[in-house]
């Protein structure tokens, strides 16, 4: 076994029990997902076009790609308090590889993220959210939303590194929650004004949302969009390739660096 490997998963048994150990905020980021689906579903939903039961079909992939996208937030705040702490120090002072903090966190945060997909869909169903796709495009689209969630981790932990400060990482990461009203995870982007539109569309979030559609089989794509939502699949992967090969190797930089 190399020695990433072990590492590796040695830090993300550390990361794990680090999670378990905070029930609380574990609840609280599990039940928001679903608080939100809830709310929109059946508040926002009556003042949109769309019928109650359709827009939450058109919601349920919104939402999941809205909480994988909180991992800038979630990857910001733990990395920015074991630096804060002097945690990461003592990490660092130790003979494992330079990579396998922040890969154990990211990969811990994963565990955690699909675990916690699971009582959403639940919820999705029972308000009327279908898979109207086949089984493949069904895996596909949640390998899609757990690869968006990986990169969007990685782009967490290398701004807590940089902001090494829990307080400031945690402001910092509550702006994370205009990044999904930005997108189409909410409401379709074809009614927003010109520029708007096009900030909108070239947001990640809607790639990744329209993907999850599309591979569900709850919305069509639409073809007259900007490039990375008419091609949402491809759009995703462009997208996700791009956050990790630059947050991963500056990420493990930081953090073999230090302070310096």
């Amino acid at each position: 076994m190399s020695t990433l490997t072990y590492d590796g998963t040695a830090l993300l048994g550390r990361q794990l029990r680090r999670t378990l150990n905070s029930p609380g905020l574990l609840i609280l980021t599990q039940t928001m997902p679903i608080t939100m689906l809830l709310f929109f579903g059946y508040v926002f939903g009556s003042a949109l076009a769309m019928p109650g039961a359709e827009y939450r079909s058109f919601l349920v992939p919104g939402l999941l790609v809205a909480t994988a996208a909180n991992g800038i937030m979630t990857g910001m705040f733990q990395a920015a308090q074991d630096t804060h702490r002097g945690v990461t120090d003592r990490l660092r002072s130790l003979p494992i590889s330079r990579a396998a903090v922040p890969l154990g966190q990211a990969l811990a945060d994963l565990v955690v993220t699909a675990a916690g997909t699971v009582p959403l869909l639940l919820v999705g169903f029972a308000v009327g959210w279908r898979i109207e796709g086949g089984v493949l495009q069904a895996v596909g689209a949640v390998g899609l939303l757990l690869l968006f969630r990986f990169a969007t981790t990685w782009a967490g932990i290398l701004l807590g590194l940089l902001t090494r400060d829990e307080e400031a990482a945690g402001q910092l990461g509550s702006a994370t929650f205009l990044l999904p009203l930005l997108s189409n995870a909410y409401i379709p982007t074809d009614g927003m004004s010109g520029w708007l539109r096009t900030v909108a569309e070239w947001n990640p979030i809607s790639a990744v949302t329209t993907a999850l559609r599309d591979l569900f089989g709850n919305a069509p794509v639409p073809q007259d969009a900007a490039w990375p939502v008419a091609h949402p699949v491809a759009g995703t992967l462009v997208w996700c390739a791009l956050v990790l090969a630059v947050c991963v190797p500056l990420a493990v930089r930081r953090y073999g660096h230090g302070a310096r």
